[in-house]
């Protein structure tokens, strides 16, 4: 009888708070669909048969016209801003409001990877900012150009190696088995001075490290969901985003590497140099940082005004190791998606990929086969492409941003009852996958269109409404990175290859459900067929 009374206690208890908290948005006339006890709005997340980003824009759109709208990822309220000029004041205005993020790891559980920029906040954010700022400046993009280069032509020489075996005039592929072991090999060559042939050596340590770090599936899903959800249950019980194994292996890979250099006196070019110069207190001023900084491309993120200082935090070697894994994991993963889909569209629409191979050969007739940062920064059809996939398909699929002070978002729509208030540790999502895709601001939404950002029609795209990168000082560090990385690889590639489409290519294309990033339903393949 005891057992009984104590089960019906807790299950009365359990209804009592899900109901506290999935009236949040009721009381204020937040719109949003009814949520399910305990799995909130998310329910076909959590059974795997819709994606995350799927569910988001299926209330985006639903309310459409709302400033905001409303959603229960398990039992976290999220609001999603809707309205361009709520957003501007969120994000620069009244920055310091939501100045952190809410972050996928804790720091007690995962010292490693809950040290790195993205979970940072306060002032060690904005040092932490202000340190990591000089090695993406287009002066240090044009040193690792030839790295990434390098790791390309390993790459062309891999498939033709591949396509010459098999005897056929073409073959199939998976386009982000190649994405992702390109994106390897520059992030092992570009931050730690590596020399790694993914391609070749299928099977080497680096890579399979990196493989398992970011391999972000269903198990990854609800890890994040559940921090966000119940983050002293998550504690609690020690769970992890990232393997043991995984953050041993970035901690000695660092320090191995920082103690080699020491001891030969190696400099290079990368991160694992800015890391070292950090530890003994040299670090650039801001205005040598900014110094003759231009952009490689449309999508460019702008420089933040935050950190302008000098930094007086001492780092850790587990501080300074959770910056060189922040930029593998965010390089591997977001640069190798971007990729995977660049290849899709490029093959599913012949004619734009001809006139981006036309451009690439009439720069290389000109230059003599010169490529450099220069060619990144001159092609503007290819500049045009990137940045349209980068639109359809963006890797980051929204920004999050954690509230610090309360504040009022005002009504989410013109009759709602009351304001919205947004209390300190809440979370609001600005809905970048559903922004892009809004007929709105980009008519025919879902068609592969370049021509958006030509010079005659870039201008009518509306601040606020295109951020591949993010928005205000909390966007990407390493946006120029991105975009050499993913142009030097198609130039490279379409200078030897054609893309087609597979008896296996998804047309159309929809999403897989059960990971956190974007995957293709039914695989990433294509078909490679030699240039002549």
């Amino acid at each position: 009888m005891i057992f009984f009374v104590c089960i019906g206690a807790l299950l009365t208890a359990l209804v009592l708070y899900t109901r506290q908290i999935y009236s949040r948005f009721s009381e204020a006339g937040v719109r949003h669909f009814r949520p399910i006890p305990l799995v909130g709005t998310a329910g076909k997340v959590v059974i795997r048969i819709q994606h995350l980003i799927d569910s988001a824009n299926d209330v985006y759109t639903t309310f459409l016209e709302d400033k905001f709208v409303g959603q229960y990822l398990l039992l976290k309220p999220i609001i999603y801003v809707k309205d361009l000029a709520l957003i501007k004041k969120i994000t620069v205005k009244d920055f310091e409001y939501f100045l952190n993020h809410q972050g996928f790891v804790s720091e007690e559980v995962d010292p490693i990877f809950g040290r790195n920029l993205f979970s940072l906040r306060g002032k060690e954010w904005k040092d932490m900012r202000f340190t990591l700022s000089p090695v993406f400046t287009s002066s240090k993009m044009k040193h690792m150009l030839p790295f990434m280069a390098e790791v390309g032509d390993q790459m062309i020489s891999s498939l033709t190696t591949r396509l010459h075996e098999s005897g056929k005039t073409s073959m199939e592929i998976d386009a982000k088995d190649i994405a992702a072991r390109y994106a390897n090999d520059v992030i092992a060559t570009c931050a730690f001075g590596l020399k790694v042939d993914s391609q070749s050596g299928r099977n080497n340590h680096f890579y399979r490290m990196g493989d398992k770090a970011t391999n972000f599936g269903f198990k990854a899903l609800l890890t994040v969901l559940g921090y966000g959800s119940v983050p002293r249950l998550m504690k609690m019980f020690k769970v992890a985003l990232f393997p043991e194994d995984v953050r041993d292996f970035f901690k000695q890979l660092v320090l191995n590497t920082m103690n080699e250099r020491k001891a030969h006196n190696i400099v290079r070019p990368d991160i694992i140099h800015l890391l070292m110069e950090t530890k003994k207190g040299q670090q650039l001023t801001y205005a040598e940082n900014s110094a003759n900084d231009t952009d490689a491309g449309f999508d460019t993120v702008g420089k933040s005004t935050v950190g302008k200082r000098n930094v007086d935090t001492v780092w850790s070697d587990n501080d300074l190791t959770a910056q060189a894994a922040l930029f593998f994991v965010g390089g591997f993963e977001t640069i190798s998606t971007a990729m995977t889909f660049l290849m899709y569209e490029l093959a599913v629409n012949p004619e734009i990929q001809e006139r981006l191979v036309q451009e690439i050969k009439d720069h290389d007739k000109a230059n003599d086969g010169k490529f450099d940062y220069n060619s990144i920064r001159s092609m503007t059809y290819l500049d045009m492409v990137v940045s349209e996939v980068l639109r359809l398909w963006p890797p980051a699929i929204a920004s999050e941003r954690l509230c610090v002070k309360e504040y009022n978002l005002g009504k989410p729509y013109e009759k709602a009852p009351a304001d919205y208030i947004v209390k300190v540790n809440d979370s609001i999502h600005i809905p970048i996958f559903s922004i892009h895709r809004d007929p709105r601001y980009f008519p025919n939404p879902l068609k592969f269109d370049p021509e958006r950002f030509s010079d005659e029609n870039k201008h009518k795209i509306q601040p606020f409404t295109y951020m591949p990168f993010g928005v205000g000082p909390r966007n990407c560090l390493g946006s120029r990175f991105a975009l050499c990385e993913v142009k030097v690889m198609i130039y490279l590639l379409l200078q030897h290859m054609k893309l087609e489409p597979s008896k296996r290519t998804p047309i159309p294309l929809e999403l897989a459900a059960g990971s956190f990033s974007l995957r293709m339903r039914g695989g990433h393949w294509l078909q490679l067929r030699a240039r002549d």
